[in-house]
């Protein structure tokens, strides 16, 4: 039994109730292998599978064909989108979970073969030197087309596009993913960001897009339904450098978000050591929690004890769980049982097919 486990607690989020406070992290899983970028029959079941989770949260859904950085991931800016994800939120809603779509723009973590030929757009034309995950495999990154103002604001607008169809599509609302180097992030950090417009120098310059694409999105979501995701301390991953400015950067934008009433802000614990870089912030959760005054949720890395360590220390107020729910589409009854977990193959996380998607088994219930 639960025995008053914090994780398997209930809580509102906003405008939506949750029966646990164990959530399913976005994982890009490269399912959609189709030309349209639909989801399919699988990712039906696969949510379907897993929607004993407090709140569901997808993988990233790229919000134009311009967003796209990584092969065979689906998207929510055309009508069979909207109508294939219909089945995965009805196949959720069936089984009375929850589930958020992310909003998804990877910025120049993507490659020409996504695009015709022509460089994936970013903040500034500086080449991430990263990789791109390529129909034809793992391919070296590009240096990026520089957008211009006024294709800064028409992303904006294809922000608002996919939250429209999102409402149409029946999700309980929306995850905006500034995070892991994508495009928000981008805008957000000084390495990737060297623009002399309105969309850089200042922070309140390098954070307005974000914050106009909250504006956008809230016109069909109300806030109590949008869900934001940012990771302050990245570094030395995804093309990202940080410095001096980008604690305070965050900072920034948290202390913002204050000013929504907003169902969640999503933070993740870095990714990697960077305890010796005095500029960043090693506790994520720590930091940020008496920065803000809404619901908070943390992720990476964390299992059953330090999940119910973390709420009840009152550092967050739930956790995502990303590879845990890979292999153990029954976490939260794992959890509940603490029995033991299914171990994940990392081979086919991006793989298409069932195996490694919808073959993991769930444990026998206990019939006592």
């Amino acid at each position: 039994m639960s025995e008053k486990q914090a994780l398997l607690q209930p809580m509102q989020l906003g405008a939506v109730a949750l029966k646990n406070r164990v959530i399913m992290a976005p994982m890009t899983r490269s399912r959609a292998d189709n030309p349209d970028k639909v989801p399919t029959d699988l990712h039906v079941e696969y949510y379907k599978q897993r929607a004993s989770a407090g709140l569901i949260i997808t993988e990233g859904a790229q919000v134009s064909e311009r967003a796209v950085g990584y092969v065979n991931t689906p998207g929510i800016h055309t009508i069979k989108q909207l109508n294939a994800w219909r089945k995965v939120t009805k196949a959720v809603h069936e089984e009375r979970g929850r589930i958020f779509i992310q909003l998804w723009h990877v910025g120049r973590i993507s490659h020409p073969d996504f695009h015709n030929g022509d460089k994936p757009w970013a903040p500034s034309a500086i080449n991430p030197k990263t990789k791109s995950f390529t129909p034809d495999g793992f391919k070296d990154t590009v240096t990026p087309h520089e957008m211009s103002t006024d294709e800064v604001k028409a992303t904006v607008q294809e922000f608002k596009t996919a939250a429209k169809f999102a409402v149409d599509a029946g999700f309980d609302g929306v995850e905006i993913h500034s995070s892991n180097g994508y495009l928000f992030h981008q805008f957000f950090n000084n390495s990737s960001n060297q623009r002399t417009d309105e969309y850089g120098g200042s922070v309140e310059n390098k954070t307005r897009f974000f914050f106009e694409v909250l504006e956008a999105v809230k016109i069909f979501f109300p806030e109590d339904r949008i869900g934001v995701r940012l990771n302050p301390s990245l570094h030395g991953i995804f093309g990202m450098e940080a410095d001096e400015e980008t604690i305070p950067t965050f900072e920034y934008i948290v202390k913002q978000l204050n000013n929504y009433d907003l169902a969640y802000l999503h933070l993740s614990e870095p990714f990697n050591d960077v305890s010796e870089y005095d500029f960043l912030v090693d506790n994520i959760a720590k930091h940020f929690r008496p920065l803000y005054h809404g619901n908070l949720m943390i992720n990476a890395g964390f299992d059953r004890e330090s999940g119910n360590e973390v709420i009840n220390n009152e550092e967050t107020d739930c956790v995502a769980f990303g590879k845990l729910f890979i292999s153990n589409p029954d976490l939260v009854e794992r959890f509940e049982d603490k029995a033991m977990l299914a171990d994940w193959d990392e081979d086919t996380f991006y793989t298409p097919g069932k195996k490694g998607y919808t073959d993991y088994p769930k444990l026998p219930v206990n019939q006592d």
